[in-house]
Formats: C-alpha cells, sequence, structure tokens
C-alpha cells in the first residue's frame, strides 16, 4: 500500500511543485509591496529575479498527464499575484493618474489635445486625489493616440479611480492571457506556457501595480496574431492597428500580416487609423499632443537616451553627429527587416514563423531605440511563451534595474545600472543573432539535400 501512495506521489511531483511556486510567488509580492519602500530597491530587485525565474521554470515544465490541472494552477497563482498589488497605490509611476485625467477632460466636452492639465480652462475638474499626482502637467498636453483616449472614456465612465482603471487593465490582461493560450494551442504546445508571461513580474507590477495601458494595446495585438494565424489577415490589420493607436509598439507587427502587392491590408490599417484621428482634429496638427517633446525630453533626439550609442560614447566620449548617424542606421535597419518579413517566402508564413518574425521586430526596436521605462518591454513578454529569446528574457527581467524611486536608496548609481542592463542586452542580443543564423544555415542545408 505504501508503495502505492508513494507512485502516486512522484506522479503529482511535478504539478504540486508548480502549486508551491505559485503559492511562493504570491507571498513574494505581497512581501515586494509592503518591504520595498522600507528597505529599498534591491527588494524589488529580488522579487523579480524570483518571479522570472519561476515564470522560465514554469513555462518549460511539460506536465502531459495534468495539463489542465497545471493550466489551472498558473492561472490562479497570476490571478493571486495581481490580487497583491491591484488594491496598492501605484508606486513606480504616475501615469495611472494622467489616463484618469485625460477621461475626465473628454467626458467634459473637451479635446484632451487643447490644454495642458495646468491650464485654467480646466481649473474646474480639479481635485485632491488625481490632480496632485499628474506628471508633466504645467507644460505637456497628452501624449496618448486616440484609441487610448477612447479607453480612458470608457474606464473612467465606470470610475474615476486609480482601482477601476487597473482592474479595468486587468480584465484587458485577462484577455490577452486567453489569446495567448489559443496560440499555443494552435501552435501544438503545451499550454502551461503561458506562465512564462502569467508569472513574468514586469505585467504584473506594470498592469496590476501601476495601471498600464500596455494590457489593453497588447490583449489587441495578441487577438489580431490570433485571427491571422487562422487565416484573416485583414481582420488581425484591424485589431493591431488599433492596438498601435493605444500604444504604437503594436505597429511593429504589420510587416507579418502583409503579403507583397496586397493594397487591401494597408488600406484597412490606415483606414483605421484615420477613422480614429477624426473627432479629435479640431486641435489641427495639435493631435499628435506632446510627442515631439518627449522625443526631445528622453534624449532620442539627442542622442543621450539611445543607450548603445551612450555606451559607446563612455569609452569614446562624444562623437560628432552620433545621435542622427545612429537614428538613421536604426531606422534603415527596422525598414529593411519590415521589408523582407513582408516579402518572406510561403514556407516562413507559419504561424511560428510568424510569431518569430513579430519577436524580432520588437526585440530589434527596443534594442535599438532602447526606452527609458520598464513598462515599454511588457509587450515583449508574451513572446516568452510564444517564440522565446534571449534578448526578451533579459531585457524583460532586467528591465528592474529602471527604476529608481526610493529617496536615498543603496542601490548603484543609476548610470551603473543601465550600463549592465544595456551590455546584457547586447550580449543576449549578439548570442539571438547568432542562434538565428545557425537556424537559418541549417534549413538551408536542409534544404539542399
Amino acid at each position: 500500500m505504501c508503495w502505492l501512495v508513494a507512485l502516486g506521489w512522484m506522479r503529482s511531483w511535478p504539478i504540486l511543485r508548480l502549486a508551491v511556486m505559485a503559492l511562493g510567488l504570491c507571498v513574494v509580492t505581497a512581501a515586494a509591496v509592503v518591504l520595498h519602500f522600507r528597505l529599498g530597491g534591491w527588494v524589488l530587485i529580488g522579487a523579480y529575479a524570483i518571479a522570472a525565474g519561476c515564470a522560465f521554470a514554469a513555462g518549460r515544465a511539460v506536465i502531459p498527464a495534468h495539463h489542465k490541472a497545471a493550466l489551472a494552477i498558473v492561472l490562479i497563482g497570476a490571478a493571486g499575484m495581481r490580487a497583491m498589488l491591484l488594491f496598492s497605490e501605484p508606486t513606480l509611476s504616475s501615469d495611472i493618474y494622467r489616463y484618469i485625467w485625460d477621461g475626465r477632460v473628454e467626458a467634459a466636452g473637451i479635446n484632451p489635445y487643447r490644454y495642458v492639465p495646468a491650464a485654467g480652462e480646466l481649473t474646474r475638474l480639479r481635485d485632491p486625489s488625481v490632480w496632485v499626482h499628474i506628471n508633466r502637467a504645467d507644460y505637456a498636453v497628452t501624449l496618448y493616440p486616440p484609441g487610448a483616449q477612447v479607453l480612458f472614456l470608457a474606464l473612467t465612465r465606470i470610475g474615476e479611480s486609480v482601482l477601476a482603471i487597473k482592474i479595468g487593465l486587468v480584465l484587458f490582461e485577462a484577455a490577452g492571457i486567453a489569446a495567448m493560450i489559443a496560440l499555443l494551442r494552435q501552435l501544438g504546445q503545451p499550454m502551461t506556457g503561458v506562465a512564462a508571461y502569467a508569472w513574468h513580474p514586469l505585467p504584473v507590477w506594470e498592469v496590476a501595480g501601476n495601471g498600464h495601458v500596455d494590457a489593453a494595446m497588447l490583449a489587441l495585438l495578441l487577438g489580431g496574431l490570433l485571427v491571422y494565424v487562422r487565416g484573416r489577415a485583414l481582420l488581425a490589420g484591424v485589431l493591431i492597428a488599433l492596438g498601435a493607436l493605444i500604444k504604437p509598439l503594436a505597429a511593429l507587427a504589420l510587416p507579418v500580416l502583409w503579403r507583397p502587392w496586397d493594397w487591401r491590408l494597408p488600406l484597412c490599417v490606415a483606414a483605421t487609423i484615420m477613422l480614429a484621428y477624426v473627432p479629435y482634429l479640431s486641435v489641427g496638427w495639435g493631435v499628435f499632443g506632446f510627442v515631439a517633446g518627449y522625443v526631445e525630453e528622453e534624449g532620442i533626439a539627442s542622442g543621450t537616451g539611445l543607450k548603445p550609442l551612450w555606451l559607446l560614447q563612455q569609452a569614446t566620449g562624444p562623437l560628432p553627429h552620433a545621435a542622427a548617424a545612429y537614428l538613421a542606421a536604426a531606422l534603415a535597419v527596422l525598414a529593411a527587416m519590415a521589408l523582407a518579413i513582408g516579402f518572406r517566402s510561403d514556407r516562413d508564413r507559419t504561424p511560428q514563423a510568424s510569431l518569430r518574425a513579430t519577436n524580432w521586430m520588437l526585440v530589434a526596436f527596443l534594442v535599438l531605440i532602447s526606452p527609458n521605462y520598464p513598462w515599454y518591454f511588457v509587450g515583449l513578454v508574451p513572446f516568452l511563451a510564444l517564440a522565446p529569446t534571449a534578448s526578451a528574457w533579459v531585457m524583460t527581467s532586467a528591465s528592474v534595474l529602471f527604476y529608481d524611486v526610493v529617496p536615498g536608496d543603496a542601490l548603484p548609481s543609476y548610470e551603473a545600472r543601465i550600463a549592465v542592463f544595456t551590455m546584457a542586452v547586447l550580449g543576449a542580443f549578439a548570442c539571438d543573432l547568432w542562434q538565428e543564423r545557425r537556424r537559418v544555415t541549417t534549413l538551408a542545408i536542409g534544404e539542399t539535400t
């Protein structure tokens, strides 16, 4: 009798290990919420390391005999991690307050691209719970495109509170996770692979914790990719265009949908974008909001915010015309990749190959343009399950090094942390390029034999 119990225990060990990890991650997340500001940034770095390690292990685990139970544990663990942060105040970003403000302004019948929040025309809309937390209130009109504005209006009609916005975005995240599971099923991969996203600390902290709008963009992006692999490219283009109207990063997936000389997809995308902008055109070119100011403020125009270039100039000193040359080269690389993906052969239009191509567009953009904020890397996290690369794992997991919010923190300097992050990303990117070269070479040899 004892040996039967032991045999049952051994067979169920993988599922028990998964359950222990899920429970442990909920505890770690709750502890980090309480201890981060008390003990400093090392707490958050440690929590990220533990959660990313568990996400990696669970995402790669194969539990065929218990796949339904394993998937349930993954999803329950994901919900538990988010519940630890959902009711807390945002501590790593104040962007959510701008979302609420933009929704409130639009609900009052005012074009959100017309005035900066501090404008006298908006005085009557101010309140002590939202207004005092708005960033760039005295000099920047909204940065967010029309799709985001529609989303802000809809969510604030449910409630003009941090909790209401977070709940809405977590629901979008749930839709994205459902699309991810469907894509994994389409690829013939274990559905438990979704743990690579569901347990990853970056979306947990940035969506449930800080309420970033990237969750809605991802739901539309993943929904678009799902309908694309099922053969509906035009609908996919509309969905991904809507995602780009929330966060432009989604537009990097559009080359994957296109077939040479097909005019219908570009027409559908262009029509979707134009229709979205029409309600806001009363401000003319002001409809592009703070985009130009943001590019300048983030050091993209000057080159100081382009981390590979910044790292190079730490060794060489300032280089003449470096920013312009770097940006021209980066845009040329991205354009060449987009054309190569659009003109790829039918052999490379399988669901797996298409997801890999989408991941490469996102990785290349984020490596070259190198945003200053961790939440920009949330768009990569689903591909840790769908088409994993070392670059994506490093960028998403090490992005915790960007946070600099605890006064008097004992962390190394911000510059030192960014240097470590950039070198790790470039190393991982080189490794991915080498692996991709080997894969292409292997395929070519297979075709000739």
